[in-house]
């Protein structure tokens, strides 16, 4: 309890500080109030739908401005450089780091100086941690247990320690603490640059938005039209209806200006879309997925002749969730599948999204069915074992008990590898934060297979449906 205290303190110190650096969510007042939120939003916590958020703070419509966080309250590697002399002048000799790199070590410049940081209050509510697949231990990695994830992960894990070896000198130079130029302390400071920054259009690293990162994310779907929608200058803040529906850094404002990206009642989560990101994109660049992510798709390889007749690029050739297989793995499968004296003339056919006969989409379905049959094969474990592995998961972080008799293998596989006894205390192990990156793991594999046998239905339903009218015209 006095915990929660602190934090529901800090938290009305800090939006008290973001209010008086001119962050509002009330666009129609000039006057300055106790809290930059209140008005159109308010903070809010939501366990099932990513932890702490924005909540409406009264019906919302779409389209409607509900926060602006002005330009000098973005810290940017710009902004932070030319608020420190020293570290402006040590980055001149360091032109090779990426601009990602400079702005996280920039903000464990900041960390550094501590309260006599002028961003010292917003330091202090970041996360301590992230589950972003750089932070993946070998254990969690290898449960990912798809190939293309695997490497991935094990990519960012790489990825992190080279970036930490090309900035050394610098954090020498610029005299950070110890502590600050641990491996622990890059991971962290990179996570928050790839997790929480906005795009703005003169630095590819983006900015670090006060309040703006308390958004939670909206996978961007079926999104209605807007026309209509707007009745006056007071909703045209920006200049094209995309903005107005999603954020972005507006010049005229010189602010970053937030839009409801849809009706929300009082009290209900507003979020916010980022871009299109699948699962594993989102584990690596966010720390978390979506069970439900309609922008979500599982690669399958091509047999290497195929690759000659795909005019498509890689990424373009996958299952989308729900099962279907993408056009570009269609139409290349489809012409893979006509006769080689006919693919020239059927080719115009095949790129306009037509079957070229039954047995042509039979054999197709066939294909595709048996290649998702056989990577569901090839992998671990099943969709039944992965569900009941997360149920018991969940039993476990309920009831904070746990029998070593009755433990899962692959639980007993976590415990060997985090060096645990089989008498640690339930409520212990599911504190600990690798705990929850096995169990994004076993959720992104668990959709992934998902995908792969929603496809098999989809491509059995397909040739039942040929056949049948086949042998209805005979």
């Amino acid at each position: 309890m006095e915990e929660e205290g602190e934090e529901e303190a800090s938290l009305r110190s800090f939006l008290r500080w973001a209010a008086e650096q001119g962050i509002t969510d009330n666009l129609s007042s000039s006057t300055q109030s106790r809290s930059c939120l209140g008005h159109s939003l308010f903070v809010s916590h939501f366990p099932q739908a990513g932890g702490r958020g924005l909540a409406a703070a009264r019906d919302l419509r779409k389209g409607e401005s509900i926060l602006r966080v002005p330009k000098s309250a973005l810290i940017t590697a710009e902004s932070l450089g030319k608020e420190d002399e020293s570290l402006s002048r040590a980055l001149r000799n360091h032109t090779s780091l990426s601009s990602s790199q400079i702005l996280a070590l920039a903000l464990l410049n900041e960390v550094n100086k501590g309260k006599s940081s002028c961003w010292h209050t917003y330091l202090k509510q970041l996360p301590q941690s992230y589950d972003t697949l750089a932070y993946f231990g070998h254990f969690e990695i290898q449960a990912l247990q798809v190939e293309d994830a695997i490497w991935s992960a094990e990519r960012g894990v790489q990825k992190a320690k080279v970036e930490l070896k090309e900035v050394s000198a610098l954090m020498r130079e610029i005299k950070l603490k110890r502590h600050l130029m641990t491996s622990k302390a890059w991971l962290w400071a990179s996570a928050t640059i790839s997790s929480r920054t906005m795009h703005i259009p003169w630095d590819t690293a983006g900015c670090l938005c006060p309040v703006g990162d308390f958004f939670n994310y909206d996978a961007p779907g079926g999104v209605e039209n807007t026309e209509g929608l707007f009745n006056g200058p007071d909703d045209l803040c920006g200049s094209t209806v995309t903005r107005l529906i999603d954020a972005g850094y507006e010049e005229d404002h010189n602010a970053y200006c937030f839009y409801a990206r849809r009706n929300y009642r009082k009290g209900e989560q507003v979020l916010l879309s980022y871009g299109t990101y699948t699962n594993l994109e989102l584990l690596e660049h966010y720390g978390f997925l979506l069970m439900d992510n309609p922008n979500d798709k599982a690669f399958i390889p091509l047999e290497p002749n195929m690759y000659r007749l795909c005019s498509w690029s890689s990424d373009l050739v996958h299952i989308h969730n729900g099962g279907n297989p993408s056009f570009a793995l269609l139409s290349t499968l489809r012409l893979w599948w006509a006769p080689q004296n006919t693919r020239k003339s059927v080719g115009q056919n095949v790129y306009s999204g037509k079957q070229l006969s039954p047995a042509n989409e039979v054999s197709v379905m066939e294909w595709i069915s048996d290649k998702c049959r056989a990577l569901l094969e090839k992998l671990p474990t099943s969709i039944e074992s992965d569900k009941n592995l997360l149920d018991f998961l969940e039993k476990v972080l309920e009831d904070h008990k746990m029998e070593v008799r009755e433990m899962p293998q692959e639980l007993l596989g976590f415990y060997e590898s985090k060096k645990l006894s089989g008498e640690e205390e339930a409520c212990v192990i599911t504190r600990k934060r690798s705990f929850e990156r096995w169990k994004l793991a076993i959720k992104w594999r668990l959709n992934f297979k998902a995908i792969l046998f929603d496809c098999i239905s989809y491509c059995t339903y397909n040739i039942d449906e040929i056949l049948s009218q086949n042998y209805l015209r005979e």
